[in-house]
């Protein structure tokens, strides 16, 4: 992770506050260990607190909030840098490779990345009815293209999300997240967006999350995992953290990528995590958590309400 402090410079007034309440309120919570010690959170209410220049270095300091990408992801094109690729199709029910490049501002393929949690490109697809979500790690040649193997698709419309944060150039220092659509031909059979829920099952765990994000602020959510009925404390280090989380918007899919603020501090971890939530836009958005136990990687979907 870099430890900049380019995002404050982003962030309008009201975000600083909500942050800088939430900074607050993790130092107050005195954890030392492995979990987040503010089972339940209570976040239906509103965070406030004055902004000052101590409150934005704890913001920093925090697992995760030095890479907070702008904007929702949805366009191809960012400050000069353009996600390139010549797949418009791909096809359907068999793994595919989906070749690509970032060219600069000079428009010449990017070849420099810097470390985003322990990866220098995080790839994402998601079909329009936010189903068949995979989170890979391309590989890149010397000539700066990239090269993600994708597992099976199903028709439709599916969008595929370079996240990255360039290493040298203009950019150098910044986070982008830019996306392109590629078609699945095929009979595509819309799945409806479950309900949003505060928990969901997968392999056998149960995942229960807690708190009440508002649109453009920054909230905290916390992320418990249990099997049996019994608290989860053997979770392993997974890129950098012990849960990766990410959502997307129904509608038009757009990305957020929700930062986790408790740190790692051993080989297992659990039962609660607690992560930055900063969505923004109103509506419902499908959340998906990752996690690894015993050396599995398990992902967990469930939909949660932004008002």
């Amino acid at each position: 992770m870099h430890t900049s402090s380019r995002f404050a410079g982003r962030r309008s007034l009201a975000a600083a506050t909500a942050a800088a309440a939430l900074a607050l309120t993790l130092t107050a919570c005195g954890s030392s260990d492995d979990s987040s010690s503010m089972p339940g959170m209570d976040h239906g209410s509103k965070a406030s607190a004055s902004s000052s220049p101590s409150a934005s270095h704890a913001m920093t300091d925090m697992p995760g909030m030095d890479h907070m990408a702008t904007g929702n992801g949805l366009s191809d094109t960012s400050d000069g840098y353009r996600l390139t690729s010549e797949k418009a199709s791909l096809p359907s029910g068999k793994q595919a490779a989906y070749r690509f490049a970032v060219t600069g501002p000079d428009s010449k393929p990017v070849t420099a990345f810097a470390l985003d949690q322990t990866k220098r490109m995080h790839f994402y697809a998601i079909r329009s009815d936010l189903t068949g979500f995979q989170h890979i790690h391309p590989t890149m040649a010397t000539d700066g293209t990239w090269n993600a193997d994708l597992a099976a698709l199903a028709p439709g419309s599916w969008r595929v999300f370079a996240s990255f944060a360039p290493d040298a150039g203009p950019g150098q220092g910044k986070d982008f997240v830019l996306s392109r659509t590629v078609t699945v031909p095929g009979n595509a059979a819309k799945s409806p967006l479950p309900a949003p829920a505060t928990a969901a099952r997968v392999d056998g765990y149960t995942v229960t999350v807690k708190g009440e994000p508002m649109a453009g602020m920054a909230h905290p959510l916390t992320v418990s995992i249990a099997k049996d009925g019994k608290p989860v404390k053997d979770l392993q280090p997974y890129l950098d953290t012990y849960a990766h989380l990410t959502a997307f918007h129904e509608g038009d899919a757009a990305f957020a990528h929700l930062h986790p603020t408790t740190k790692v501090t051993g080989d297992h971890g659990g039962p609660d995590l607690a992560f930055h939530a900063e969505l923004p836009t109103s509506g419902n958005w499908r959340l998906f958590l990752q996690f690894k136990t015993a050396g599995t990687l398990h992902t967990a979907a469930l939909t949660l309400h932004v008002g």
